[in-house]
């Protein structure tokens, strides 16, 4: 900084330097100390911080952040070199050119509505102040480089003076009219030249981020707005991240097209991002609501199947039984526990649904429930989703290409919801397979070569292909492939048979609708779990547990799975080490739905249940029936114990199986 730079606005970088030097001289400690002078640093101030120590000087940055900024980085320079100079009696530190302060609005007022809109809702009152957006990334860009600033020099009086380029105007130098020198005696020259060697380049790169598509009410488009990134911000994030971005809305040229009127584009050029990946969740979880699930099972501690059962009815309460499909959706939100192994290798803890059914059988209500449920959701059509909609797709924008993140990538670490799962093509349910069990989908389009994540639940509906033939497999009714069915965790079928007996009872059920006097214990037993506290309860339990196996349920799981082997009738596309971890995921998630922290016989007899609906045709048990009538009983943990000894009786044909009396 040369000394007519230290006379143009001392006060300013002074005040700041010495904040910086009071709050922060740790972060300039550890920057001094670092050995590489060319990189960028940042410098992370939280704006609450600041509000509190100069709430004049807070105000400038926000509403004045183009300039204020700018005298920011000048006065973490600043500082640098007065912590720089305390420690030159040591000789560690070393010179550093560029230092970016980076501001962190969290937990200060900037976090009102008016300063931290949706994208949706920018408008031209948000340009120039420091503002705050939220969203997902769809699409990121190359790293480039641009030109930062340059010096030049007035050749009548000598005084050098930086100039920047206007993004508005695509990075182009504007020189002042006069010169720019703030000396007793106006210089006025208006003749200036380029300094050599002056030009200070940055690193630079463009992403878009689109809202968040759950937030949106039904109709709504999401919006999105592009974002530069620069310096040190540059390739922290990817396509699919969630991301809060602070920086200053500006706008940008539209390209120059013949007969194209040329519009301003909005454009938020970010100084701190903060990626919220392992934060997705936004489900408030108050303690008095937990107090609620721990009383709740307290009071169901003689009688636990039947208090499970009754939150199971709060899952789409509109369809009426289908108890069987409820709990595969309950214990697929939920999930299992994701394990890693010495050499790193992850086994997915996320689980798979497939139904598959006739028309009529309630497939999309289902899906359109679980949506909601999940904290982070995308829907979409196998019939208007491509390979590239459905996993990641290559656009040339402005000459370059970019990776735009398709449903699975936007879905991470939520919820995937695919209908009409039999209207796509073969070429895009091959696309999928790698998103389903490596939960990454790798990427080599138009030289672009990368990985993204999908640790994403995949919920899909298809309708068998022609009349549902019972003699024949799964993959010939649905015409899905094996390997492609041996990823979904649990496949159910909805059949609608004919069956006088369940036909009463739906039409009494729905006719009764009407009656306000009936059905007075199912609606208190849905009063109890409401929308609100069962998407808590989910979301708890999935973050809250970790269960564990035990010696007795890991004997159920092997020796149902070594039958299963054995057994003439298997069908191969299931009974693969694939079924053994759906085996374990189900029953961890029935541990968690149990809010329990260990895998018990019960979990485990209750997964093998589920798979065991799952199969046509390799059933060892018959007791299951059809998936569409299967209904709420009003006794559950004695109808257990049956279906515990029916299993049990096959399992102990093992010399391994113990012969000790059946526990939960």
């Amino acid at each position: 900084m040369d000394s007519a730079a230290k006379d143009e606005q001392p006060a300013h970088v002074k005040h700041l330097a010495a904040f910086l030097i009071r709050h922060h001289s740790d972060q300039l400690h550890s920057m001094a100390l670092s050995q590489d002078p060319k990189l960028h640093f940042p410098l992370y101030v939280n704006f609450a911080e600041l509000m509190d120590d100069d709430p004049p000087l807070s105000h400038l940055v926000f509403s004045q952040p183009t300039e204020y900024l700018r005298l920011f980085d000048e006065a973490a320079v600043w500082a640098h070199k007065v912590i720089l100079g305390d420690l030159n009696g040591s000789n560690k530190g070393i010179k550093k050119e560029f230092i970016h302060v980076r501001i962190n609005i969290s937990g200060s007022p900037l976090e009102c509505p008016e300063t931290f809109p949706s994208i949706g809702r920018v408008r031209v009152k948000h340009r120039g102040i420091l503002l705050t957006l939220k969203g997902t990334v769809i699409r990121s860009g190359a790293i480039k480089m641009y030109e930062g600033e340059r010096k030049y020099m007035c050749q009548k009086c000598k005084h050098e003076f930086l100039v920047y380029p206007e993004l508005e105007s695509r990075n182009s130098i504007k020189l002042p009219s006069y010169c720019p020198s703030q000396r007793s005696k106006p210089c006025e020259g208006t003749k200036f030249g380029h300094l050599e060697g002056s030009i200070t380049c940055h690193d630079y790169q463009e992403i878009k981020i689109q809202e968040s598509t759950h937030v949106l009410g039904v109709g709504a488009i999401p919006r999105s707005i592009p974002v530069i990134l620069k310096d040190d911000l540059v390739d922290i994030v990817k396509a699919g991240d969630d991301v809060i971005v602070t920086g200053i809305l500006t706008a940008k040229w539209s390209p120059d097209l013949k007969d194209v009127r040329c519009d301003l584009d909005p454009i938020l050029i970010a100084n701190y991002v903060r990626r919220t990946n392992e934060l997705k969740s936004e489900i408030d979880i108050p303690d008095d609501a937990i107090m609620k699930f721990k009383q709740f099972w307290s009071d169901f501690k003689d009688t636990p199947l039947k208090g499970r059962n009754a939150i199971l009815r709060g899952i789409c309460p509109q369809v009426f039984g289908l108890f069987t499909v409820k709990l595969a959706v309950a214990l697929t939100l939920i999930g299992g526990v994701q394990h890693v192994d010495a050499s790193g290798t992850k086994v997915r803890g996320e689980s798979h649904l497939l139904l598959v059914g006739d028309p009529g059988t309630g497939k999309s209500q289902f899906l359109k429930f679980a949506a909601k449920l999940s904290n982070r959701s995308v829907i979409t059509t196998g019939l208007g989703s491509t390979s590239a909609g459905l996993t990641v797709t290559a656009v040339k924008d402005g000459g370059e290409w970019m990776l735009e993140a398709g449903a699975l990538v936007l879905a991470d670490g939520g919820l995937c919801c695919i209908d009409e799962f039999d209207s796509m093509r073969e070429h895009d349910r091959a696309t999928i397979h790698e998103a389903m069990e490596q939960q990454t989908i790798s990427v080599a389009k138009a030289g672009l070569v990368t990985t993204l994540s999908t640790k994403t639940i995949v919920f899909g509906a298809t309708n068998p292909k022609g009349q549902y033939d019972p003699d024949q497999s799964l993959s010939v009714n649905t015409a899905l492939s094996g390997p492609l069915l041996s990823r979904f965790d649990i496949v159910l079928v909805l059949l609608d048979t004919k069956n006088p007996e369940w036909d009463g009872v739906v039409s009494s059920h729905i006719l009764s609708e009407e009656e306000p006097d009936n059905g007075k214990q199912d609606e208190d037993l849905a009063n109890i779990w409401p929308f609100p506290m069962l998407r808590r309860y989910i979301h708890f339990v999935k973050g809250y547990f970790r269960p564990v196996l035990t010696k007795e349920a890991e004997i159920v799981i092997s020796s149902y799975y070594q039958l299963q082997r054995r057994s003439a009738t298997g069908n191969a596309a299931r009974t693969t080490v694939r079924m053994l971890e759906s085996l374990i995921r189900l029953a961890q998630a029935h541990a968690r739905l149990m809010f329990r922290n260990e895998v018990t016989r019960l979990d485990a007899i209750t997964a093998i249940l589920c798979i065991e609906s799952s199969m046509t045709t390799s059933a060892i048990v018959d007791s299951v029936g059809n998936a569409l009538h299967s209904n709420f009983t009003e006794n559950p943990d004695l109808e257990y114990a049956t279906q515990e000894r029916l299993i049990l009786e096959k399992l102990r044909s093992f010399d391994d199986f113990p012969d000790a009396n059946s526990t939960r």
